[in-house]
C-alpha cells in the first residue's frame, strides 16, 4: 500500500491544488441539472426498450464544453467537469431504477395491486441515490488517490482525457448536437408522423414459425456502435437461437400437440411465432439472463471479497486524515454518517417505502457491502462490467426468502422485496458511477467535496424527474409490451414471484439456465447472449449493423491514432443518436395520452394520432432506404472524419 501512497502523493493534477477555477457555479448546476434530466429520461426510454443504458460522462463533458466554452465563452476545465459529474449521477440513477420500478406497474396490471404512487417512486429514488453517495464518501482516499496507478477506472480516465483535450470540446460537442438532431428527427418521422414503419418483418417461407427483423431506429444503431461487434454479436446468436431454432421447433410440435401448454392460454397449434416468444421464449430468455447475472456475481467472488478487506484496510488507514489541501477535500464524514442512519431509519419507520426494519437492516448491510464492492470492481473492470443486475437478483432472492420465513409475503412482501432490490441496484449503480467521476476529478484537480454535492445535486434533479418519465411511458404504451420489454424488471419480478409463490412455468425457466450454462462453457459473455434470447430478434439485427461498422472501423488499416479519434467521433455521434430519440420518445408518449377529440367513427383520439398522418405510405422498403441513409450518417461522422493527419 505504501508504493500507491507514494504514487499517489507524487501525481500532480491538470490544475495544481493551489489554483482556484469556477467549478460549482450556477452556469454548472443548471446545465448539469438538465442533463441529469436529458439523459436520465433518455437511458429510461432506450434502458426499457432494448435493455441496456449509455454513460452520460463524456456526453455530458462535451456537450457541456461546448456550452460553457463555445458559447458563453468561460474557461474552466473544473466547470466543465462539475456539469458531467452532475449529468452523469442522473443517468445512473434512472439506469437503477428502470431495472426494477417497472416490475410494480406490471404487477398493477396482471394481478391487480395496488399501483405505485408517485410518492413511493420519487421517495425510493432519492433514498437509493443519497444512500449511494454517502456510502461511497469514505471509500474516496482508499480507493481513488491510496490506489491510483492499482485501479485504471477506465470511463472515468477516458472522460478525464475528453475534458484535457478542452480546445477541441466545440468540434465534439457539434457531434453530439448533429446525432441528437438526426435521432430525434428520425424518430418523429417514423413513430411521430408515420412516414414509414420503425420495425420491418419478414416471416421465412418453407421455415413455419422463423421470422427475421429489425426495428429501423436510431438509437439501435448507435448501441450497437457503441458496444462494438463482440457484444453486438453475442446478442444476435441469442436471437437467432430464439427465433430461429426455438420458435420453428415450438411451431413444428404444436402440430402434434391438441393440449393447452402453461402459460399460454390457446393450443401451441394455434400461437404464431409472436405469440410463442410472448408465452415460451421469454421466460427461457428470463433463465439465462438470471444465470448469467448470478453466475458473473459468482466468477466475481473472490475478486469481490478480496476488494471489500482492501477497501476497509485503506479505509482504516486513510481515516483521520484531513484533506489540508483543495484537491483533498472531503464533504464531512460526520455529514455521511448522521445522513446514512438518518435514512436507514427512516426507511425502517415509513410506509412509503414498505420495508419494515427487516428491510432497513438488509438494505444497510447489503447497501454498504455493494456500495464497497462496486466502487472498486469498476476500477478494474469498467463500468459496462459491474454486475449490477447480478448484485439485485441476489438481494431480491435473499430478501424475499427472508420475508416469506418470517410471514412477510404476499402483495406486501412483493412489493416490499423490490423496494429493497430498488434501493440496493440504485446504490451500486451510484457507487459505480461516482467512483468513475471522482476519479476524474482526481485526474483533472477537481475539488472532491465540491463533485460530491455535485452528485447530490444530481441525484435530487433526476429522482425528481425518473417517477414522472416512467408513468409516462407506462400510460403510453404499457411496461412488458412490444414497446417497452423493460427486461430487467420483468427478470427481478419472476426472481420474486418464483421465491414467494413458485406460479411460474419453471421448466422454461431452467432450460434458459441450460442455454447460459453451455453458452458459458463455450467461452461467450453470458449476459448479452441471454438478453438477445430474451428481447425479440426485431431489436437485435440492428444493433449488429452498428457493431458491424465499428469492427470494420476498427481494423480498418491506417494510423492508430487517427483510428481511435474516427472510433470516439463515431461513439459521440452514436450518443447523440440515443439520446436524441430517446427525448422524442418521451415526447411521443406525452402525445399519446393528450386527447384530441374523436374520429369519424367516434372513437377518442389523441394527439398522437392526429400527428400520425403519414399511414406508413413508405412501406418497408422505404424504412430500409431511410435506415441505410442513417448508417451513412454515422460511416460520415466515423469513417469519413477528416483528422489533422488526413
Amino acid at each position: 500500500m505504501s508504493d500507491n501512497v507514494k504514487s499517489s502523493t507524487e501525481f500532480k493534477p491538470y490544475v495544481p491544488a493551489d489554483k482556484v477555477m469556477p467549478e460549482i457555479t450556477i452556469t454548472s448546476i443548471i446545465v448539469g441539472v438538465l442533463m441529469a434530466m436529458v439523459f436520465g429520461a433518455a437511458n429510461a426510454y432506450i434502458g426499457l426498450r432494448v435493455g441496456m443504458t449509455i454513460s452520460a460522462s463524456i456526453p455530458a463533458a462535451v456537450i457541456s464544453m461546448g456550452i460553457i466554452r463555445g458559447i458563453l465563452k468561460r474557461d474552466s476545465i473544473l466547470e466543465n467537469n462539475m456539469v458531467q459529474t452532475i449529468g452523469s449521477a442522473g443517468e445512473s440513477l434512472a439506469a437503477g431504477a428502470i431495472f426494477t420500478l417497472p416490475a410494480l406497474f406490471i404487477w398493477s396490471q396482471e394481478l391487480g395491486m395496488t399501483p405505485p404512487t408517485m410518492l413511493n417512486i420519487i421517495v425510493l429514488a432519492l433514498v437509493g441515490g443519497i444512500l449511494g453517495v454517502f456510502l461511497m464518501l469514505p471509500l474516496r482516499k482508499a480507493l481513488i488517490v491510496n490506489e491510483h496507478g492499482v485501479l485504471p477506472y477506465p470511463e472515468g480516465t477516458a472522460c478525464a482525457e475528453v475534458l484535457m483535450a478542452g480546445e477541441k470540446g466545440g468540434n465534439q460537442a457539434k457531434t453530439v448536437f448533429q446525432g441528437l438532431g438526426i435521432g430525434s428527427l428520425f424518430k418523429f418521422i417514423t413513430d411521430g408522423i408515420k412516414l414509414f414503419p420503425s420495425e420491418i418483418e419478414y416471416g421465412l417461407k418453407g421455415y413455419k414459425g422463423a421470422a427475421i427483423g429489425m426495428d429501423t431506429l436510431p438509437a439501435l444503431l448507435g448501441v450497437g456502435f457503441i458496444v462494438g461487434p463482440n457484444i453486438s454479436a453475442y446478442m444476435l446468436s441469442g436471437a437467432v437461437l430464439g427465433w430461429f431454432v426455438i420458435i420453428p421447433l415450438m411451431t413444428h410440435l404444436g402440430q402434434f400437440i391438441p393440449d393447452i401448454i402453461y402459460p399460454a392460454t390457446d393450443p401451441l397449434s394455434q400461437l404464431g411465432y409472436w405469440d410463442i416468444w410472448s408465452n415460451y421464449l421469454r421466460y427461457m430468455g428470463a433463465g439465462a439472463v438470471a444465470f448469467g447475472g448470478i453466475f458473473s456475481l459468482v466468477k466475481s467472488l473472490p475478486l469481490i471479497f478480496r476488494t471489500f478487506k482492501e477497501a476497509l484496510g485503506g479505509l482504516k488507514e486513510s481515516r483521520g486524515t484531513s484533506g489540508n489541501i483543495r484537491t483533498d477535500e472531503d464533504m464531512s464524514g460526520k455529514i455521511a454518517i448522521i445522513g446514512i442512519i438518518a435514512v436507514i431509519i427512516f426507511i425502517a419507520s415509513t410506509s412509503i417505502i414498505p420495508v419494515g426494519l427487516a428491510g432497513a437492516i438488509i438494505i444497510a448491510v447489503f447497501g454498504f457491502f455493494f456500495a464497497t464492492v462496486s466502487a472498486r470492481l469498476v476500477g478494474l473492470v469498467g463500468s459496462s462490467n459491474n454486475p449490477v443486475s447480478g448484485m439485485t437478483i441476489a438481494t431480491l432472492l435473499i430478501t424475499s426468502a427472508i420475508f416469506k420465513a418470517i410471514g412477510f409475503d404476499g402483495e406486501a412482501g412483493m412489493i416490499g422485496a423490490l423496494s429493497v432490490g430498488t434501493v440496493i441496484c440504485i446504490i451500486s449503480a451510484m457507487a459505480g458511477d461516482m467512483s468513475q467521476d471522482l476519479k476524474t476529478g482526481f485526474l483533472v484537480g477537481a475539488t472532491p467535496k465540491k463533485q460530491q454535492y455535485g452528485e447530490i445535486i444530481g441525484v435530487v434533479a433526476s429522482g425528481l424527474v425518473i417517477g414522472y418519465v416512467l408513468a409516462l411511458l407506462n400510460k403510453a404504451w404499457g411496461f412488458g409490451s412490444a414497446e417497452l420489454p423493460a427486461p430487467q424488471a420483468t427478470l427481478m419480478k419472476l426472481v420474486i414471484e418464483g421465491v414467494m409463490s413458485g406460479n411460474l412455468p419453471w421448466v422454461l425457466v431452467f432450460a434458459g439456465v441450460g442455454i447460459g450454462v453451455v453458452v458459458e462453457l463455450l467461452g461467450i459473455q453470458v449476459l448479452p447472449f441471454a438478453v438477445g434470447l430474451y428481447l425479440p430478434i426485431h431489436l437485435s439485427t440492428p444493433i449488429m449493423v452498428g457493431g458491424v461498422l465499428r469492427g470494420l472501423l476498427e481494423r480498418k488499416k491506417g494510423d492508430e491514432v487517427t483510428i481511435r479519434k474516427k472510433v470516439d467521433s463515431g461513439v459521440l455521434y452514436s450518443s447523440g443518436l440515443i439520446a436524441g430519440e430517446g427525448l422524442i420518445g418521451i415526447l411521443l408518449a406525452i402525445f399519446a395520452i393528450i386527447p384530441a377529440g374523436v374520429t369519424a367513427a367516434g372513437d377518442p383520439r389523441t394527439l398522437g394520432d392526429a400527428i400520425a398522418f403519414g399511414n406508413n405510405v413508405l412501406g418497408q422498403w422505404g424504412s430500409l432506404i431511410f435506415f441505410a441513409l442513417l448508417c451513412i450518417t454515422l460511416i460520415k461522422r466515423s469513417f469519413w472524419l477528416k483528422t489533422d493527419k488526413e
